[in-house]
């Protein structure tokens, strides 16, 4: 794959043209935070017939499994879906990246989980409103102490209540949709007396309201505004085995899965945010005069232009070569997936600094969206694991052969 498909153009140019009408004009409402994204991710949802589509392939994949039917293999549903659900995420990531990533979150981490460990029942109890984005999702794996050392350093507990059922404990930071999550998917170690990073890890899912699970207000960030992430503080919350998802392998085979695609999926934010940058770089530099003639005319600003291609280039192709290992339906390797979040989220940082720099002082007011955008992508770089965390992945595959 080395260009988009006419299909998928015209999908594209009609994402663009929803995204302008009712996105754009609420770009400082939703930066400043007066504006939650949810509402606008279901007009989303419900103008592409995505709700819709979510609903049927939930029922018919719930009816298969209730007949005991396997699901299909990947690579049997053809290019369907691959490059269609790269497109919206790379077209919101040029005005909103929040948007993205409180989507993401619910749909990929929160509802792709339950939908992959969950019995028929709790796919049904949870997942469909998940699917339909009907209710939000959150995904809370993060602790005050651990960071990247996501499994080591956690310290929720859950203890076994002799009832069949268990107690949970703990702090949770950094979730996003946390203050707003309707179902969250929470993991703790078991509280057995083994050391606590040889404890095994358990997943369940919480509902909002429960007694002794409190979700802070909003954090305050640096960027991604629109998309509000919080804490989540859990004392003596009690919990029934119809809440623990088993399926899948463990709890932490389970989230270095959906690390893999979280990580997969940075590249097409960072692709988004490229070509916006790049985009209102040119205009800008054809427009702005500096000793009589536009600013497009000197080497140095010629320069940045040109190493912002070579970014848009690169992270492109990373973004086509996911698109056909989907079709083809393999899925990355955490090694691969951490190589593609580290190369495209240090490109989007950069560029966007570079898009800054080429506005000089308009670039550093909020008039010129390269000023949230540089905020914005500086998140790729930290969440889903930071740049260091990718390195240290890609070292030990590379080390390991």
């Amino acid at each position: 794959m080395i260009e988009w498909a006419e299909d998928e153009i015209m999908v594209r140019d009609m994402v663009r043209d929803w995204i302008g009408k009712e996105v754009r004009p609420v770009l400082d409402e939703l930066d400043s935070g007066e504006l939650l994204p949810y509402e606008l991710i279901r007009g989303l949802y419900t103008t592409f017939g995505m709700r819709d589509m979510a609903a049927s392939s939930f029922d018919s994949r719930i009816e298969k499994e209730k007949a005991g039917i396997a699901p299909e293999p990947k690579k049997d549903r053809g290019d369907a879906g691959a490059a269609f659900s790269m497109i919206p995420i790379i077209e919101l990531c040029k005005v909103a990246p929040g948007l993205v990533t409180a989507m993401g979150v619910s749909l990929g981490l929160a509802a792709g989980t339950i939908m992959k460990r969950g019995t028929v029942e709790q796919k049904i109890r949870w997942g469909r409103d998940l699917q339909t984005f009907d209710k939000i999702g959150a995904w809370a794996i993060t602790e005050p102490d651990s960071g990247s050392d996501a499994f080591g350093g956690m310290k929720s507990t859950a203890r076994p209540d002799g009832e069949g059922g268990w107690i949970l404990n703990g702090n949770k930071t950094f979730i996003t949709n946390g203050p707003n999550a309707d179902t969250i998917v929470f993991y703790a170690k078991l509280d057995d007396g083994r050391p606590v990073r040889e404890r095994e890890i358990l997943c369940f899912v919480l509902d909002s309201g429960m007694e002794g699970l409190v979700q802070s207000k909003p954090l305050r960030k640096m960027g991604c505004h629109s998309s509000p992430t919080g804490e989540l503080f859990l004392a003596d919350v009690r919990v029934g085995k119809d809440r623990l998802l088993e399926g899948g392998g463990s709890g932490k085979e389970s989230a270095k899965a959906n690390f893999t695609t979280e990580r997969a999926g940075v590249a097409a934010m960072a692709l988004g945010v490229i070509e916006e940058c790049l985009r209102l770089s040119i205009d800008y530099a054809k427009s702005r005069v500096a000793w009589g003639k536009p600013i497009a005319d000197y080497q140095l600003i010629q320069l940045k232009l040109a190493k912002m291609e070579v970014a848009r280039v690169n992270v492109q192709n990373m973004v086509f070569r996911h698109v056909e290992m989907q079709k083809a339906g393999r899925t990355p390797t955490l090694a691969e997936a951490s190589a593609m979040k580290l190369y495209s989220a240090q490109a989007a940082s950069e560029v966007a600094m570079e898009a800054v720099q080429l506005f000089g002082g308009n670039g550093y007011m909020s008039e010129y969206r390269v000023e949230q955008l540089a905020r914005d992508a500086k998140a790729f770089q930290i969440y889903a694991g930071t740049d260091e965390l990718q390195i240290t992945h890609i070292a030990r595959d590379l080390l390991s052969r």
